[in-house]
């Protein structure tokens, strides 16, 4: 921090706005992101996050968690989201709320909220799947809408480390995950700290979670059948600075609409970026793919190889697969031949390839 002051009070900056400060902090993080697969962790693609907070649609008197809060950007566009819709007056009863593991990150997150002006969030230091530090009426704190890009596939969370944790009753009551995979031990801490009647979650998950079997697919089934899975939504790939692999979004819902009981909604937005102006190996959400992921996703519905909702039933006959491509594949457009062209074109290569027989076999005859 003493540095960053140092370095900032060479410049005038009594006139700058927050936003354009925050807005210079943020790409410092991006633009250090690439540098190491670690630094990944802190920075998600803020895209990504506005295209989170677009379905879950916070509002000014609710509460946001992020349990795995890092450079707390869930934070920041949550409270942008609302100042945006709302106004500066109604920003700020929106409450904020994050838990980190990592000190360092921590700081880090830290400077990026007061760096934007946000002084209102409430942020704790500790690992959130073992020690969760908000707490109410002897149980777990419970939040209206709660997000995060936890760690992926985690390690060192089976059930016996597990069950020395706080709370583990109330938080994992769909079951225990292998010890190579934490994914769905974040899902059901996300889920048990969301309100009953309230309560939204959105999470950014490895692809592979939806689909793996074992103690996954049997937590899995589990929360399928109590209807808490809302939706699925498949990111492209390359957009993550640590890896490669397209990402997906899991939205869960304790108190869904009646209409959108009994389904859950599937989205492949495989195709929906374009190129990352800055980093090559990279691509990005565009204002114009986040708007439509979002508006089909409030649709609910449709099937035209984008979007679709599917029976609970049908995902049963899969054996509780959410894997996104095998409900929802993008349709190819049929390519229009025109036979009698392609039947010209060909013999008039068929002619070209006698003629050059002709020229060789004159050739070889001369050679002798």
């Amino acid at each position: 921090m003493r540095q960053l002051v140092e370095l900032f009070s060479i410049q005038k900056l009594h006139h700058v706005s927050p936003d354009i400060l925050g807005d210079a902090y943020e790409w410092i993080l991006r633009y250090f992101a690439p540098m190491k697969a670690k630094e990944g962790e802190v920075y998600t693609p803020r895209e990504v996050i506005k295209l989170l907070i677009e379905i879950l649609d916070p509002r000014p008197g609710e509460s946001v968690y992020d349990p795995a809060s890092a450079s707390n950007g869930m934070l920041i566009i949550s409270y942008k989201h609302v100042e945006d819709k709302y106004g500066k007056a109604e920003v700020d009863k929106l409450f904020l709320y994050g838990q980190e593991a990592n000190q360092k990150t921590l700081a880090l997150g830290r400077m990026n909220l007061y760096i934007h002006d946000i002084k209102n969030a409430n942020l704790a230091y500790g690992d959130t799947l073992l020690y969760p530090k908000f707490k109410e009426g002897g149980g777990l704190k419970q939040f209206d809408v709660v997000i995060a890009n936890p760690p992926w596939n985690q390690d060192g969370y089976d059930e016996e480390v597990i069950k020395k944790g706080e709370f583990w009753k109330q938080r994992f009551r769909y079951g225990f995950v292998p010890k190579q995979s934490a994914d769905w031990a974040w899902v059901q801490h996300m889920l048990a700290s969301a309100k009953d009647d309230t309560g939204r979650v959105g999470v950014v998950i490895d692809n592979g979670c939806l689909f793996r079997g074992g103690k996954e697919q049997a937590i899995r089934s589990r929360m399928l059948e109590d209807g808490l899975i809302e939706g699925v939504i498949l990111l492209p790939e390359k957009l993550f600075y640590n890896t490669g692999a397209p990402g997906a979004l899991i939205f869960l819902n304790k108190n869904k609409p009646e209409e959108r009981k009994g389904n859950v909604l599937f989205i492949n937005a495989s195709s929906e970026y374009e190129q990352h102006p800055e980093v090559r190996k990279l691509n990005r959400l565009s204002e114009g793919n986040i708007q439509r992921i979002a508006e089909a996703y409030r649709k609910f519905g449709g099937g035209d190889g984008f979007v679709r909702a599917v029976s609970l039933d049908e995902i049963k006959n899969n054996d509780y697969n959410l894997n996104v491509t095998l409900y929802v594949f993008p349709q190819e457009e049929a390519e229009v031949i025109d036979v009698g062209k392609e039947w010209q074109e060909l013999r008039m290569i068929e002619g070209e390839i006698a003629g050059i027989e002709v020229k060789i076999e004159g050739y070889l005859k001369e050679i002798g």
